[in-house]
């Protein structure tokens, strides 16, 4: 009974550093946000009173769904919302086909050389994201090598030179420089502990090269592969740095909006609605993936 009661209270004291910055910095903001939702903006900013006098000295609360039916009947939002969903579809994608590639190397690469690949993979991380962003747009630059030879294989092709910097395609580039890592390391986790005898006993049985990667290697990394996609398309949807630097006003995100009408318009309502929308669109394609993945034999098999 001593021991149990031990083990408890272990278990709590574990769980309450976490728990506590679970509530302080993700369960309460949300709560206010929600609450910032269904109140009207102030007329120099931020939230309006949310008690109102009237002639008579009635009070009434000061909550209205005005920022809602304005989201879901503005165009422009959807819009944003619809290449933002876009996007991040399009980063998650050559995420996947570079990583899988790469983690797949690295996790069959021999154990001296594994450790050196790995820290190649971390080693972005040390320097600041918005370094990183900046090498980018002196990369991607008009005066940059890399532009002089495309526009030179344009025009040699016929086409009018192009602007690689401030388009859609730069920051489709500069989200899956930044985002590749997330998708290599869940994925390297994942292919380090297969089981070598799987891929042996598929050849016995007269299994091809390809036969034994797309039977056995990959129904195994699937659970590393929905890892590796939600780390890359959860934060990437709401990417508002990267379009800003190196985008243009064609290549807008729903992470811009949102950082406008906190920053810019000041209107916290129409931001908080907007990041309710972001988020719940999210979580329905997160469980609407995870539920279709669970059904299936190779998230079966891998769980096994």
């Amino acid at each position: 009974m001593t021991q149990s009661s031990s083990q408890k209270r272990e278990k709590w004291v574990l769980a309450l550093p976490p728990s506590i910055y679970l509530t302080c910095l993700f369960l309460i903001p949300t709560i206010l946000m929600v609450f910032i939702a269904f109140r009207q903006p102030g007329d120099y900013g931020g939230v309006a009173p949310l008690v109102l006098h009237d002639a008579t000295g009635k009070l009434s609360l000061n909550l209205t769904l005005d920022s809602f039916s304005y989201a879901f009947s503005n165009s422009f939002i959807w819009k944003l919302f619809l290449r933002s969903m876009m996007f991040s579809l399009i980063t998650t994608f050559f995420c996947l086909i570079i990583g899988y590639p790469l983690a797949l190397l690295i996790a069959k690469s021999k154990k001296k050389y594994r450790d050196l690949l790995l820290l190649l993979v971390i080693v972005p991380f040390w320097s600041n994201f918005l370094i990183r962003v900046y090498a980018w747009m002196m990369i991607l630059g008009p005066s940059s090598a890399l532009s002089k030879v495309v526009n030179q294989v344009l025009v040699l092709f016929g086409h009018q030179p192009v602007d690689l910097l401030f388009s859609s395609a730069a920051v489709i580039i500069c989200l899956v420089y930044i985002n590749l890592p997330f998708m290599i390391l869940p994925l390297y986790a994942n292919l380090e502990k297969h089981d070598p005898a799987l891929i042996e006993a598929c050849r016995d049985l007269g299994g091809t090269n390809s036969a034994s990667f797309w039977q056995v290697t990959i129904p195994l990394s699937l659970p590393g592969i929905l890892a590796g996609c939600g780390l890359v398309f959860i934060p990437c949807i709401g990417m508002f740095v990267v379009p800003e630097l190196v985008g243009n006003n064609c290549s807008l995100m729903i992470g811009n909006l949102i950082k406008q009408q906190f920053l810019q318009n000041m209107n916290w309502p129409l931001g908080s609605v907007t990041s309710i929308v972001m988020t719940l669109a999210v979580l329905a394609i997160s469980l609407l993936v995870g539920f279709f993945a669970s059904r299936s034999g190779g998230l079966k098999y891998a769980s096994k």
